[in-house]
């Protein structure tokens, strides 16, 4: 399942600006199973990361540096996340740009603002042969291996109690038929035994941290994945340090999730280790990609090893698949069906609560109804209903078919996301509404051969 490659990914992921689990009390590790322990009210299973602690996982997103300082941004981490992946800054070009002179000024505001809100974080990554400083490719295999295991030790040790797993060996296996490995300066130079050596020095560096090999198109069972499943035989078997296995899970319409993803994550946690979804994001929009997502987040419930998921972005504006909609949150941090879908999953309620800005218990509900229809285009109306508490604003998306779109829209503002299809509707000086009051908003569909009814997501109270 190819859908980019690897550099093209690692280029794209670069150029790009590239939970607090709601109030959730102390934050502890198990280490004998490194599973999240998470205590909390009983609404924390309104957000993704209390409805995954609820089910002893965790549930991330990939940050970035220098967005944490948009207040929607953080505001939505802090809310529905419990735990962070740096994007970039963990990696080598970002932390040793040159030869033993480190910088971690940029994944130290990442950890720092992750510990203040009791978040756990993955470390990403230590030995990759993407976005390696020019100087690492220069040095002969005697002064490569050095500076792997120093970059390893120096990056590991800063961090030491800090983070809960290190993606130590990243990608080290080609696409297609084969299962060989890629050519890197750690391949190349130092031969199979790099990946082995890089784990023994994590172990030594942090024996605490959890060491996972992490790669994409490895999420059925492929000539890929079968090599990375007798590489993590061979290493339990002859006692070298690992202990989880990440998938990236990067999917779409032309590498949709495979058939057997459930049963690879299982063989993979026969072999007794945890396995991680680690860069979740699916291309799409509407029921398709929610029920994706479905099936990504129930496969992970349903292996006991699977300890948790990270979406590798938060809203699509800032997803390194540019143009694209592959994530939980469109632009303006609307929750899209997507996220509805993983949350009711999880075993989560309430399908919203307040966005970050304090909602409490307010809740709305959002119905569809066909108004008029005539020639080439049919009138839509949704009706918003407040619940049981008064709300101040609120948020609906609509999923139009592939060949429909709107040509108008009355008593709200809308926004769309990049495909054109998905519109996520707020109000228009008609937010404010008591306990059981509504309003409604409305819009003429261009049919274009397709009269069926868009979906309609559930709705978000503020």
């Amino acid at each position: 399942m190819v859908i980019d490659s690897c550099q093209e990914r690692a280029e794209r992921r670069f150029r790009l600006p590239v939970r607090r689990a709601l109030s959730l009390g102390v934050v502890g590790l198990l280490t004998a199973a490194g599973v999240l322990s998470l205590s909390g009210p009983a609404n924390a299973a309104s957000t993704l990361g209390g409805a995954a602690a609820a089910k002893g996982r965790y549930f991330g997103a990939a940050v970035a540096a220098n967005h944490l300082g948009e207040s929607q941004y953080a505001a939505t981490l802090d809310t529905e996340f419990n735990s962070v992946t740096p994007e970039n800054e963990m990696k080598w070009d970002a932390v040793e740009s040159s030869r033993d002179s480190f910088n971690f000024s940029r994944a130290d505001q990442i950890v720092g603002h992750a510990q203040g809100k009791s978040m756990q974080i993955r470390g990403h990554t230590l030995v990759w042969h993407s976005q390696l400083p020019g100087w690492v490719g220069g040095l002969n295999a005697t002064d490569l291996r050095s500076a792997m295991n120093n970059h390893i030790t120096k990056v590991m040790q800063h961090y030491q109690g800090k983070i809960y797993a290190w993606d130590v060996v990243n990608e080290a296996f080609q696409d297609g038929n084969s299962g060989a490995r890629r050519s890197s300066p750690f391949q190349d130079k130092l031969g199979n035994g790099f990946i082995e050596e890089a784990f023994r020095t994590a172990r030594a560096a942090d024996p605490n941290a959890k060491l996972c090999y992490n790669d994409y198109n490895t999420d059925g069972q492929n000539a890929k994945s079968n090599a990375v499943y007798n590489l993590v035989k061979d290493f339990k078997a002859r006692g070298v340090p690992i202990d989880c296995v990440g998938f990236q899970s990067h999917f779409n319409s032309q590498s949709p999730v495979p058939g057997d993803y459930q049963q690879n994550l299982q063989r993979f946690a026969d072999l007794g280790v945890d396995v991680q979804i680690t860069e979740l994001d699916i291309e799409g929009s509407g029921s398709a990609q929610a029920d994706n997502y479905r099936r990504v987040t129930q496969a992970c419930l349903a292996v006991s090893r699977c300890t948790g998921m990270t979406v590798w972005g938060i809203p699509d504006k800032y997803s390194w698949r540019a143009s694209g909609t592959p994530l939980l949150f469109d632009d303006n941090y609307g929750k899209k069906p997507a996220y509805q879908a993983v949350l009711t999953a999880l075993g989560g309620t309430g399908g919203g609560g307040d966005d970050g800005g304090g909602g409490g218990g307010r809740t709305c509900t959002a119905t569809y109804s066909e108004t008029q229809r005539w020639g080439d285009r049919f009138n839509g109306q949704v009706t918003v209903r407040a619940g049981s508490s008064a709300i101040s604003g609120w948020t609906v998306t609509v999923t139009l078919r592939s060949a429909q779109s709107v040509s108008t829209t009355w008593n709200g503002s809308p926004s769309w996301d990049g495909s054109g299809k998905v519109m996520t509707m707020r109000p228009n000086g008609n937010g404010n509404l008591g306990a059981g009051a509504t309003t409604s908003f409305g819009f003429t569909v261009m049919a274009n051969g397709d009269w069926s009814a868009p979906a309609v997501g559930s709705c978000t109270a503020s």
